[in-house]
This record gives C-alpha cells, structure tokens and sequence, in this order.
C-alpha cells in the first residue's frame, strides 16, 4: 500500500545506495532511533563495527536494547556529544563512513559537527548526509529548521568533496562526500 505521503527515507534502502561494504567501520552521528545504525550493521556483518552515537541518554538505551535483541553484537552504542570535538568519543581517522542523518536540523553547531565528522573519518573515507528536504504536511522538521540540500552542501564542502546526490526518498536528500 503507498501512503499518501510518499515514498519516506528507507534507512536499509539508503545504505545499499551508499554503497557500504562487508567489513566497513560506520559511525553513526546523531543516531537516534538508530534505524541506520542497525540497517549498517547488518550490512557490515560481524567482520564489521558500527558505532551510534546521541546525546540523548534515553535513545541511546533503547538503541542498544534494540541492537541486542536483534542479536548485533557488532554495534557499539556511545552517548556523546556530535556538536563537539572529540565528543563522539570515537577514535581519530577510525570510520571508513560516517552517516549524518536526519540531524542537521537540530544541531546548533554545524561547523563543529562537519570538523567531528572530518576527524573521526579515514583518509579517502567518506561521510553520507541525509536529511530532510521538505516538512510534508507537518511530519518532518518544521519548515524554518530545515537545512536544505544546497546548504548541505556548502557545509561539507569547506572540508570534503561532493562525491555524489543520491535519492533518499520523495522528502529527503542524500549527499555522499569523500574526505580531501
């Protein structure tokens, strides 16, 4: 059945698109419900880590009792904070992709997020965005808060390479950058 709303980010669907491999090493900034940290640790297998990591204690348990009860022993859950740096605590060049998804909108501090993402990622790692384009009927961000996906791109782009657009769904945009 579609619903009226369109077709809404797919967290499994979008990482296939990124392109995330058996093996990588994911962070996850800003996980949330961590829909997109356990579809990556899925994908990565056990040869793989992921790492989600929010500053709200609360979604950070229910990520974890959620990664446990789906048995992924490869998903680590860190409470930190993502608009600081080094307050993901994940280790210097560690990712071989960091996801910034559905976040953007909330966070106060852009530049300091992109340089926390420009840290923890490997050389030649690359960082995926995606997030909200529009707020359709009221169920995404409220309209002001949204950081379009030309922002986007001026954001990552003071330390990354657009590498390439991909879609994300009918109300959201995905970016991929590689690091410089």
């Amino acid at each position: 059945m579609t619903s009226p709303f369109g077709n809404f980010s797919h967290p499994t669907q979008n990482i296939q698109a990124i392109g995330i491999g058996k093996g990588s090493t994911v962070v996850d900034l800003g996980a949330g419900s961590g829909f997109y940290a356990m579809a990556a640790a899925r994908v990565v297998g056990p040869e793989g880590r992921v790492y989600a990591v929010d500053v709200q204690k609360e979604l950070v348990d229910r990520i974890k009792t959620a990664a446990q009860s789906e048995h992924l022993s490869n998903l680590d859950v860190l409470w930190g904070d993502i608009e600081k740096i080094g307050g993901s605590k994940i280790g210097t060049d560690t990712a071989d992709v960091v996801l910034v998804c559905n976040v953007l909108f909330q966070v106060e501090h852009k530049d300091d997020l992109v340089t926390e993402a420009l840290r923890i990622t490997r050389p030649n790692g690359r960082v995926c965005v995606i997030d909200w384009s529009s707020s359709h009927f009221g169920l995404g961000p409220d309209e002001n808060l949204i950081v379009t996906s030309e922002a986007a791109q001026e954001l990552f782009s003071k330390k990354f390479e657009l590498e390439k657009e991909f879609n994300a769904g009918d109300h959201h945009y995905g970016l991929i950058f590689r690091k410089k």
